[in-house]
């Protein structure tokens, strides 16, 4: 968007949806689709394939579907310990128990073909292209004077005072921080009553320490100023 000099003035904010979180499946798929019409699908390889799809794609869905903030990642932590520990004392006390699952485990054999990844690859793909479009329409630039938000087709512009503007990080899925080092930022310009929330902005760290230092040497431009 911004090249040369106004990169480095200015700081750009942008809100995703929650559909970005997909790119682990949406890998999956690729990779499937790429292998079955190269290599073709021997012995189980399509099995084991679609297994690995589905697996990352209930993942993929359930950090969708739910928030898991810090303490619920660590209660379902230690929940998985527990089920791990009750699966091993089980096969220890009842040990046909284990033999009947696997049995019934195997004789499940979801198998897809390389059509049908590539369907799943050009949809995904169709998705990620219409955000990033979307993205050119709809983000925030913050610059040492001011709060920029560009919107709509024909960049409509929409202005906040960034002196004295008031920044809060928050990590509300510890799993979607994980795969893109995603949060929310509150920013609460001077004089503004409504905050303004951007949800899942992307690497947000990194932009919560970019947005400080601009508007930290700001001040101190400033105060050099006042005291000249």
């Amino acid at each position: 968007m911004s090249t040369g000099k106004k990169s480095e003035e200015s700081v750009i904010l942008v809100s995703y949806p929650k559909i970005i979180f997909m790119w682990p499946a949406w890998l999956i798929a690729i990779a499937g689709a790429i292998f079955l019409t190269f290599v073709g699908a021997q012995g189980n390889t399509a099995v084991v394939i679609t297994w690995t799809f589905l697996v990352v794609l209930s993942i993929n869905l359930v950090v969708l579907g739910f928030d898991f903030p810090r303490t619920t990642s660590l209660t379902l932590f230690f929940i998985g310990v527990a089920l791990v520990l009750g699966g091993a004392l089980l096969v220890v006390y009842f040990p046909n128990v284990l033999p009947s699952f696997e049995g019934w485990l195997t004789s499940l054999e979801p198998r897809a073909n390389a059509t049908f990844y590539w369907m799943i690859s050009i949809v995904f793909g169709l998705i990620y292209c219409g955000v990033a479009i979307n993205r050119r329409f709809d983000y925030w630039e913050v610059r040492p004077n001011e709060l920029l938000h560009h919107h709509g087709i024909l960049s409509d512009l929409e202005r906040f005072p960034s002196p004295h503007l008031r920044i809060e990080k928050e990590i509300n899925d510890i799993f979607e921080y994980m795969l893109m080092g995603a949060g929310r930022l509150i920013l609460q310009p001077s004089g503004e009553r409504k905050a303004i929330v951007l949800d899942n902005v992307l690497w947000i760290s990194k932009k919560e320490k970019e947005i400080t230092k601009l508007l930290g040497a700001l001040q101190v431009q400033v105060r050099e100023q006042s005291n000249g």
